[in-house]
């Protein structure tokens, strides 16, 4: 055991005193190894700030609720049919309130977009949703500020208001939003509430840039006629959705009057929708990020396979003298095999620092993460490179004849 440390040592002493000799060459060298670890780093941090951003939305979303609208998630079926569909109703939002078994909460919803004034303060473009006193508690949205509508609010259609909290720090940036008159559109609500901080969808679609309203007073003022809603269920159990899913689908053929035998006149949207196009998604974004990060390391990985054929040719004679004074095979292979590996090691080191600022740079755009495992994943990578680049010459060099070697100009 002490003899095989003491060949590692030994190994490794003359690998990074050949490094140090030609410092230049070792520079050079590494350039291609940089490259390919900065891209392999880059790839990896934008793949697993992607699937941050992503659960995070998808929490948001919620696992356990199901999302029953006129038109299926990612199209599907015949466009001209769906669009003859019958609306979805607030009283069919009641039948699976007052028949499920399995549901815990139901909301329904409905949307537009109009401007929200305060004194002279503007903000344009913000969703108005439409919904009732349970919202909270389908979506496991939380009050920061007052307080969310009540049942006796919501059924009775009061001219009240719960904010997002963009738009309550857009209006009211010094002072309390709890009790102020607003404009929404070109009627007056008095603010209520304000909800907590919830973030984006995957940073597009904002769930702060909102104000909710009761869904009586929406249709009075906003829509006159009573359709076109969505119908959101939350199952009581998690583990139970699929069961939750079927008890709704049910209680809504049984309402809506859908024959036996025809299909459902509406659709049951789940999250599951979007994790598979995500994984398709990211799985083609992967697979094209690997192709390109592994050009640019099989790039580097020849041009050290080449500078090591280059050293052990140049130091022939040493190799001679090694073997002479009784150096093993292995040892001379795993000389070189250390001086490759550490080349390309450093290299790795190097890319990772160049790419940490990048990072910062891209997050601004696009989520992006770096956590210790891909900086242990690149510096193993580029280890990795480094050996079987090193390979070859290293084999040379130790299948070396000692007699031809010292003989060797």
């Amino acid at each position: 055991m002490n003899l095989h440390f003491d060949q590692i040592r030994e190994g490794l002493l003359i690998a990074f005193a050949a490094i140090r000799a030609n410092k230049m060459r070792s520079v050079l060298t590494t350039l291609g190894i940089v490259i390919g670890i900065v891209s392999v780093t880059l790839m990896g941090t934008a793949i697993e700030g992607l699937n941050r951003a992503f659960n995070k939305s998808i929490a948001m979303v919620g696992a356990d609720v199901l999302y029953v609208q006129k038109w299926p998630w990612g199209g599907g079926g015949n466009w001209w049919e769906i669009r003859n569909r019958k609306d979805l109703l607030i009283q069919h939002a009641r039948a699976i309130e007052e028949k499920s078994t399995t549901v815990r909460s139901v909301s329904p919803i409905t949307g537009t977009g109009r401007n929200v004034k305060y004194g002279g303060k503007v903000v344009e473009a913000v969703v108005i949703l439409g919904t009732d006193a349970d919202f909270l508690e389908t979506t496991n949205a939380n009050v920061a500020l007052g307080r969310f509508m009540t049942p006796m609010e919501a059924e009775g259609g009061r001219p009240i208001c719960v904010l997002g909290s963009e738009v309550a720090e857009a209006l009211f940036p010094v002072e309390t939003p709890i009790g102020k008159r607003i404009k929404v559109g070109d009627y007056p609500y008095r603010v209520v509430g304000v909800l907590e901080k919830q973030g984006s969808f995957m940073g597009l679609e904002s769930f702060d840039n909102r104000v909710y309203l009761p869904i009586t007073r929406f249709f009075k003022e906003f829509r006159h006629r009573r359709g076109g809603i969505q119908i959101w269920v939350k199952a009581a159990s998690a583990n139970n959705v699929d069961e939750t899913k079927e008890e709704v689908r049910g209680i809504l053929r049984n309402v809506r009057k859908v024959a036996p035998g025809k299909e459902d006149d509406f659709a049951i949207n789940q999250q599951e929708f979007f994790i598979q196009t995500f994984n398709q998604i990211g799985g083609v974004i992967a697979a094209v990020g690997l192709f390109i990060t592994g050009l640019a390391l099989f790039v580097g990985g020849i041009g050290i396979m080449n500078i090591m054929f280059v050293s052990v040719t140049e130091r022939t004679r040493e190799i001679g003298v090694r073997k002479a004074i009784g150096a093993p095979k292995r040892s001379i292979l795993m000389q070189f095999l250390f001086e490759s590996a550490a080349i390309c090691l450093i290299g790795g080191i190097i890319g990772i620092m160049i790419a940490f600022p990048l990072t910062l740079i891209i997050d601004q755009i696009l989520p992006t993460a770096m956590p210790l495992s891909i900086v242990a994943i690149a510096l193993l990578i580029s280890v990795f490179v480094g050996v079987i680049s090193g390979f070859l010459p290293a084999y040379r060099a130790s299948r070396m004849d000692p007699v031809d070697a010292l003989r060797y100009e």
